[in-house]
């Protein structure tokens, strides 16, 4: 079920809205099949292990990080092959919760007098698919909240300068959070200010995550060459300053959300992302809008790079938030992991929803 796993993170980005899956086929104690989900519409990755695996399959084990689907979708129901290829028994890591699926794949395989065993490293396969288990139950994508920063809490100068303030190997390290996020989110300033590509460096252009600029009032600048970029949606309130028709000849999606005191409506942009499938959304953004979405409550985990430098008193803070009157007001969070990454600090926090967590 290892192998299975490490399989399915190949998926990790590509294949929403789909889960993650890996699977494989065993025969006398030997893997004679391997194969995951590697994009939306493609093969299921039993069907990939089994396909690999030939007559071999036969009388064999199959081990599976998912449930396995038993509805018509894109692709035929993965149970009736596992039927038609006489399998000994499945080995399931966890139960798909999509109300597609939820439990009718095992009860179908068990039907057909084929022994399953559920719930080997259940708790990893659960992780894994954190963002789709998510995005099926509330409708919101699993999201996380990137920033960098000096270890007196800033994020850039007074002038809007950033780059860089922590080093290759913590930005190295936000390439692997962007490859397994659907999409990214960030601000207009932010864009504005430094032209972030906000891109996985290796990936195709055609396969990049989705990536949301937020820009309340359409004051993008029109010539930025994110805007020439695949996969980028731009989202407004209003154009006050007409910019719309010079816009539309980019590259960009132009996508209207409602304001709400005179900014996005943060509410339902995240309802809107259920339209795209999104299952895990990184947050790459400002002060501002990182402070917004965890005064509302948008995040599940935090990530702060910390750099050992000091930017100054007037530099600006970590996140903006409406000023807390008394201590009873103070936002929580759990830590979660702790680690050098080369010379900066990565504290990756998660959100205390209560008493309980």
């Amino acid at each position: 079920m290892r192998v299975a796993l490490n399989l399915a993170k190949k998926g990790l980005g590509l294949v929403a809205p789909n889960p993650c899956v890996g699977a494989i086929v065993v025969k006398d104690d030997k893997i004679v099949g391997k194969g995951f989900h590697s994009k939306a519409g493609g093969h299921h990755a039993e069907v990939m292990a089994i396909n690999e695996a030939g007559k071999l399959a036969h009388d064999g084990d199959l081990y599976v990080t998912l449930e396995p689907c038993n509805h018509h979708g894109k692709t035929p129901p993965c149970t009736e092959l596992i039927v038609k290829t006489r399998f000994r028994k499945v080995f399931i890591a966890c139960k798909d919760l999509n109300p597609l699926v939820s439990g009718k794949g095992i009860a179908y395989l068990k039907s057909k007098n084929i022994e399953v065993d559920q719930g080997i490293l259940e708790t990893e396969a659960v992780n894994l698919n954190k963002g789709f288990f998510k995005r099926v139950k509330e409708k919101k994508p699993y999201i996380t909240i990137k920033i960098a920063s000096s270890i007196d809490g800033n994020t850039s100068l007074k002038s809007g300068e950033s780059k860089w303030i922590t080093s290759e190997y913590a930005r190295e390290d936000v390439q692997k959070l962007r490859a397994n996020a659907c999409a990214i989110l960030t601000g207009v300033g932010t864009v504005n200010n430094d032209d972030p590509n906000l891109n996985v460096r290796k990936r195709q252009p055609t396969i990049q995550p989705k990536r949301f600029i937020l820009d309340s009032h359409l004051s993008i600048k029109p010539d930025l060459s994110i805007l020439q970029q695949e996969n980028i949606f731009l989202v407004y309130g209003d154009d006050p300053n007409n910019n719309f028709d010079n816009l539309i000849k980019t590259k960009a999606k132009l996508v209207k959300i409602p304001l709400n005191n005179n900014q996005i409506d943060l509410s339902s942009f995240i309802s809107h992302l259920e339209e795209y499938g999104v299952n895990n959304l990184l947050v790459e953004a400002g002060p501002k809008l990182s402070g917004a979405m965890i005064e509302v409550g948008y995040y599940d985990d935090l990530i702060i790079y910390i750099a050992p430098t000091l930017l100054g008193s007037d530099a600006n803070n970590l996140v903006k938030l409406t000023q807390i009157k008394n201590i009873k007001q103070k936002i929580k969070f759990l830590f979660k992991d702790i680690r050098l990454i080369g010379p900066d600090l990565r504290v990756t926090l998660k959100a205390k929803k209560n008493d309980l967590d």
